[in-house]
């Protein structure tokens, strides 16, 4: 079986009645930007499996989200309910399906089963509830709180009820014991809990695995099993005697001295003295060892004088060899667990990059015989490369605070295996960013990427305090990611996203080839001979962006003015053809660039501007050609971005011009610096 959903009414801030959160077997890891109820989710789903943790609540674990109408009608209830699935691969008439036995609310197969966590004020206390709320005259709702927390929270129960709730039928602790619920939360002081013998979970770990050769032996029948294992023990006691006696030998003398008081106050009598005795079991010595680390320099230290992160993962490796002893029926007996359940909060926590990568793929892989279903919340992109789509699970809440529970790999269907694919290896740690940001601008290069931080700036955005994460994915591959983000499907998170994305016009020959990319101001100059597309994709016209109004619920895409862009560089340089900061000094042909900038800005001609431009290179020659047969009033502007587009190497250019626009705004001259327009409007939108 596995908890395949958990229902939580009312508690902290899952507010209201329907807040389901579905679980798949094996690995669920769960994601979501600060406060989006990550860490509640685990304490919701500890208050239902966990037998020995505190059932009573304080009053600020309710969800205050209730009307002074709705808190003086009826007292505030926390409710969780854990529904159990019977699992794919699980064998009729199961130790699972025993234990939930009475849990059932569907005895077909698939078998469901519920446990269901109520938190109340009882019956008999409601109309006193009532009477005192009735009252309290004020509007503000806290009076009503602390009310609720002086006057009757102490008289509130608890009780966890299997089955449909609505028979309270309060469910058997034996069998709510066979769940081993193990949490490991994000404040942890592994040196507290474990490495030395005398603490119980290194303790426990010892006994189980002690003779470990034997009790795995296969090829032993369990009687053999277990009289090998008590000749070791009955071998172990008369070594222990001979330390013992070895003891009582050397004491001999001083023995005699010691208990000389006794005879002295009277302790002795009857012809009875004190003396020395005593017996090992080879259990109680497990207090003497101690965890070390041995490296291959042959030097010991202990395991306290080691990092926390290392520390950390050996005391999941500990908790882990722990649930598979809780679960060995061979071991345990009928006291063993049936249902052993990990859930740990940010095991990032002290742990390396390539450590957290490293871990969550142990747990994938090794979690078979220890822990049958694996909760894990986390802030780590490089935990969510490690593992699919199918195991994410992201929370975002939305502007009205309400949660939206993204499945992430169920956005895509049978038909989008391919969108599916291409994300899911995108989702590296660097991009993974995407799925915790509140915000999200997919652009299509790294200048883009490096810029649009600057660029918000400069229109008076933030996108650090907005949280926006800017993504360069490469290329237009906008359409695979998103689906993960349209707000119109079903298990899409519903976050902010802002495409911002090039023209690129393109052209063919009529009588032959595939269309080639062209300048914008060739569009249309040669339509006898060619055939012209003035945009070469139609998100902008899927998901547009008017007056700072989307077309889309939560998806916008925007480009340069058709006719006028290009490429982002092209528009860069269209927008701001007398502002010199954008040449780099990566930049090839400084002084032509130069020369042009200062020939537009003194009012120079088109013609002026062609000859700066010389008669070398085939592409010189194409601008000058095309530009004189556009006849339009941004000529001038256009030749100066197809010749600045030409003179730039992307990669280090990137760099430069995000260092320049930076410098220059942080010297107060941003005023000399216009943000294209397009991206200007996005960037609002994303911020608003």
């Amino acid at each position: 079986m596995f908890i395949s959903e958990i229902n939580i009414e009312n508690f902290r801030n899952f507010g209201g009645s329907n807040n389901v959160i579905e679980f798949n077997e094996g690995v669920n890891v769960i994601i979501g930007h600060n406060n989006s109820g990550k860490s509640n989710l685990l304490r919701a789903l500890e208050l239902v499996l966990d037998v020995g943790s505190s059932k009573k609540l304080l009053i600020d674990d309710f969800n205050k989200n209730i009307s002074i109408d709705d808190l003086k009608q009826k007292p505030p209830k926390v409710s969780i309910t854990v529904s159990f699935s019977e699992s794919d691969s699980e064998p009729e008439f199961s130790e699972d399906l025993v234990t939930v036995s009475t849990w059932l609310t569907n005895l077909e197969s698939p078998y469901k089963a519920q446990l269901t966590y109520d938190f109340y004020l009882p019956e008999k206390e409601v109309e006193e509830y009532k009477k005192v709320m009735s009252e309290i005259s004020s509007t503000d709702s806290e009076e009503y709180w602390r009310t609720i927390e002086h006057n009757f929270l102490r008289k509130y129960r608890s009780n966890i009820y299997g089955g449909n709730p609505k028979l309270k039928r309060v469910a058997d602790s034996e069998a709510l014991r066979k769940i081993d619920y193990q949490f490991l939360d994000a404040i942890r002081d592994v040196e507290r809990d474990l490495f030395t013998g005398r603490n119980t979970l290194l303790r426990e770990v010892i006994d189980f695995f002690m003779d470990y050769e034997i009790k795995n032996d296969e090829s032993m029948e369990k009687q053999e099993q277990q009289a090998e294992i008590n000749k070791l023990k009955m071998d172990f006691s008369k070594d222990a005697k001979s330390l013992i006696d070895t003891l009582r030998g050397r004491m001999k003398q001083g023995k005699i001295e010691m208990l000389r008081y006794a005879n002295e106050t009277g302790a002795s009598f009857g012809n009875a003295e004190p003396d020395f005795d005593g017996h090992i079991l080879d259990s109680e010595l497990y207090a003497a060892l101690r965890l070390i680390v041995k490296y291959q320099t042959g030097v010991k230290i202990p395991a306290t004088h080691n990092g926390l992160g290392y520390n950390n993962l050996i005391y999941m490796s500990l908790l882990l060899a722990k649930m598979q002893k809780d679960a060995s029926g061979y071991y345990l007996g009928s006291n063993a667990k049936v249902f052993p359940v990990l859930a740990i909060e940010e095991p990032e926590a002290h742990l390396h990059p390539a450590m957290q990568y490293k871990f969550l793929k142990f747990l994938k892989n090794n979690s078979e015989g220890k822990a049958r279903q694996i909760f894990i919340t986390t802030h780590s992109p490089n935990i969510t490369a490690a593992v699919g789509l199918d195991e994410i699970i992201c929370f975002h809440r939305k502007q009205d605070y309400s949660l939206n529970v993204a499945y992430l790999g169920r956005v895509f269907g049978e038909e989008d295996k391919k969108s599916k694919d291409y994300v899911e290896r995108f989702l590296d740690a660097t991009k993974s960013d995407m799925l915790f940001a509140k915000g999200i601008i997919l652009v299509e290069g790294i200048t883009e990427q490096l810029t649009m931080s600057t660029f918000a700036r400069y229109v008076d955005c933030d996108l650090e305090d907005s949280h926006i994460s800017v993504i360069n994915i490469g290329g237009r591959y906008f359409e695979h990611f998103l689906k993960l983000f349209d707000s119109t499907k079903q298990n899409s998170i519903h976050k902010r996203v802002a495409c911002i994305t090039d023209l690129d016009p393109l052209r063919k020959k009529h009588d032959k080839g595939s269309f080639t990319k062209c300048y914008p101001f060739e569009l249309d100059i040669d339509t006898e001979h060619y055939s012209y597309k003035s945009c070469s994709n139609n998100l902008v016209g899927k998901y547009g962006l008017s007056n700072g109004q989307s077309s889309h619920d939560n998806i916008v895409c925007v480009s340069q003015v058709e006719g006028q862009g290009k490429t982002f560089e092209y528009g860069l340089a269209y927008e701001n053809p007398e502002c010199k900061v954008i040449l780099t000094n990566s930049i090839s042909n400084a002084k032509e660039l130069d020369s042009l900038f200062d020939t537009y800005k003194e009012g120079g001609s088109l013609e002026d501007m062609i000859k700066l431009l010389g008669n070398q290179g085939d592409e010189n020659k194409r601008i000058a050609k095309s530009i004189l047969q556009y006849e339009k009033s941004d000529d001038k502007k256009h030749l100066l971005a197809a010749r600045y587009l030409n003179s730039i190497d992307k990669g280090e250019n990137a760099y430069e011009l995000a260092q320049a626009l930076e410098e220059n705004f942080n010297k107060g001259n941003k005023a000399n610096f216009k943000v294209p327009e397009y991206i200007g409007e996005a960037v609002k939108w994303i911020c608003k």
